[in-house]
């Protein structure tokens, strides 16, 4: 174990600090063995290092995995892009802000380290077209050298990590899920016996709120095994079966099934006990025959047993397919994508038309640094809060490169010595890393420093030019802050807005689509899955979590009616008087964002008239319209 002084007091985080410092150790050795090896940019290495280090060893392995790919992706693209444009900058910038585009729409649309390698693949085409500019004679020299550093940074990353950073916590996941279900079969059982308001319940919503947070560490569980991704996927399986089982339970308002409630309080105490045995399975079962009448809380309770045992099955390693009846389709934001891809091109263009127009070698710095900015930071929930923190990283690490470039390398008689002599300012970063007021800012201290240090010998440079180029890295970021700022602003609530708008748009398209009952279980899987994600949204940004909750329980009650409307249509199982109301309340349906109250009207009239016939059917037809009802104010056009 490291053993450092008492700095607790001073406001260090003592296990951040090992961990940081374990971490520079590992770029010290990468720097190093760059430099014996004859790479040309051995800091790369040490760059690196600090990009791949995680906490956990598949997370850490995973990273590595996707920096390779991806920086192999950016190496051929940047090369590639310098022999087709010959020298012309007008056509360099053009060409590299619109791959560097395209990779940040990519990258928005998918999920974890595979969307952090896609975008890598944008800025390495960047660290190689723009910082190789002046080199066309040797491309694919320098493209190679610049490959083999991230290499051995990655390689020398994941060999040291292994030997030192801890396995996932799986266990952790697999209580955290199992407490879960056991306190909405808890509620559930409450329903049952004594029914409950249409509204969701305080505990309900707090239900949701922790469905909301589990589904956000399923992607960095999976990492690094093939074995924790199909238990995710058994997990998001459950997750969407219990949205299924919380929309059933709004829909018991009198009570009296005195049977099945306690079947499933005694299913929710053993699961609370940690019983791995088959009888909790058993028990849900058992209380999907005595739900009669209840038909669609007999469907989950069945989905919910099989998705349980698909999640135990992969648990201990045994390939088995989730539910079929409950697919992991994931949301994504296609806007979001389209927004973040044209945000980065535009930027870049401008900078770059700048560096043209002005010849001013160190604008390359500024769009390489920009050109991370805008695809990285895109993700964020709100990239100009985390800016500020990066703007101050940034120039604490141009600091430290200069004091090396002119006050420690000077000292230096060899190569060797300016190579030792880079060492302390690599080390110095766990100080940052593990200090309360500096953690936000010592990624891009140990990255803009290192950025700035081409360790040779004998040691020169010209004072002015070194702070210029500083000066155009620090630029990035304030840059980039107003890219966010003015070309369509990121902020939570804006996000939170998209989110519903697609949900609402998405029940237009439903209720428009003539075979959406052939997709029913994508378009199932795929609100549930917004609707995970909007509660996310509106408990980082501050939002009221019921009335948030609430909203998306409507438009998946609204969804849940489209569906079972059309499948009545489609069926033929209908008389032409309730054929009739069903086609009239799925043409209203069509205009819900123009005229919700004659939506709402149309599907108390449909749910009335199907009561006698269509008993399971009604009650689900009419648990949207009150849905609607509650929620008119939220539907009605702004």
């Amino acid at each position: 174990m490291i053993v450092f002084p008492p700095l607790a007091r001073f406001g260090f985080d003592m296990p951040r600090l090992r961990f940081a410092f374990r971490t520079a150790i590992a770029a010290c050795i990468a720097f190093l063995l760059a430099w014996r090896l004859g790479l040309d940019h051995p800091q790369w290495s040490a760059m690196t290092v600090w990009a791949a280090s995680q906490p956990t060893r598949g997370q850490l392995l995973e990273k590595g995995l996707f920096r390779a790919f991806g920086t192999v992706i950016g190496v051929v693209a940047g090369v590639a892009l310098l022999m087709v444009v010959d020298g012309a900058p007008f056509f360099l910038v053009v060409g590299l802000a619109v791959w560097i585009g395209l990779c940040v729409t990519v990258g928005n649309l998918l999920r974890g380290l595979v969307s952090y390698g896609v975008m890598l693949a944008g800025y390495s085409a960047a660290m190689v077209a723009l910082l190789d500019y002046g080199h066309p004679a040797h491309v694919w020299v320098l493209g190679l050298d610049r490959a083999a550093t991230i290499f051995l940074g990655v390689a020398v990353a994941v060999l040291f990590g292994f030997l030192l950073t801890p396995a996932a916590a799986e266990d952790e996941m697999i209580g955290r899920m199992r407490r879960l279900t056991a306190r909405l079969l808890d509620r559930l059982s409450d329903r049952l016996r004594e029914g409950g308001p249409a509204a969701l319940t305080a505990e309900e919503v707090a239900i949701l709120s922790e469905m909301a947070a589990v589904d956000e560490q399923c992607d960095p569980h999976a990492a690094g095994s093939l074995r924790r991704r199909q238990t995710v996927r058994a997990m998001r399986s459950i997750l969407s079966v219990q949205i299924s089982l919380l929309l059933a339970a709004r829909r018991i308002e009198t009570g009296g099934y005195a049977a099945c409630a306690a079947t499933l309080r005694n299913a929710s105490a053993r699961m609370t006990a940690g019983d791995a045995t088959k009888e909790p399975l058993r028990l849900l079962v058992q209380a999907t025959v005595q739900a009669d009448g209840l038909l669609d809380l007999g469907e989950a309770l069945t989905a919910l047993a099989e998705g349980i045992r698909t999640y135990r099955a992969g648990i201990a390693a045994q390939s088995v397919e989730p539910p079929a009846a409950y697919p992991s389709i994931l949301h994504r934001d296609w806007v979001g994508a389209r927004e973040a891809g044209i945000r980065a091109t535009l930027s870049l263009i401008v900078v770059g038309m700048v560096w043209v127009a002005t010849g001013w070698p160190s604008l390359a710095f500024l769009m390489l640094g920009l050109s991370i900015m805008t695809t990285v930071f895109s993700t964020f929930d709100n990239p100009t809060q985390i800016l500020r923190s990066v703007f101050l990283g940034q120039v604490y690490g141009c600091a430290g490169a200069l004091a090396c470039l002119y006050l420690v390398w000077p000292l230096a008689g060899s190569e060797f010595q300016v190579v030792l002599l880079t060492l302390p300012f690599i080390l110095a970063a766990p100080l940052f890393f593990s200090h309360r007021h500096t953690v936000a800012s010592a990624f891009d201290y140990a990255m803009v420093s290192m950025l700035l240090l081409h360790p040779h010998y004998p040691v020169s440079g010209n004072f002015i030019q070194s702070l210029l180029s500083g000066m155009a890295v620090v630029s990035a970021p304030l840059v980039a802050y107003f890219a966010y700022r003015l070309i369509y602003p990121v902020t939570l609530q804006r996000r939170l807005d998209t989110l519903i708008g697609m949900m609402v748009g998405e029940l237009q398209f439903m209720a428009r689509a003539e075979d959406a009952t052939e997709h029913r279980l994508v378009w199932r899987a795929r609100l549930y899955h917004r609707l995970l994600r909007m509660v996310r949204y509106a408990e980082r940004g501050g939002r009221a979590s019921p009335q948030v909750a609430e909203t998306g329980i409507a438009v998946l009650s609204i969804g849940q009616a489209i569906l079972t409307l059309q499948e009545l249509v489609r069926g033929g199982r209908l008389s032409a008087s309730e054929e009739r109301a069903t086609l009239a309340a799925l043409q209203r349906l069509k205009q819900i964002c123009s005229e919700p109250g004659k939506v709402c009207i149309a599907l108390s009239r449909v749910g009335d008239r199907l009561r006698s016939r269509h008993e399971a059917s009604s009650r689900i037809v009419a648990a949207a319209a009150h849905s609607l009802d509650s929620q008119l104010e939220f539907f009605s056009p702004r």
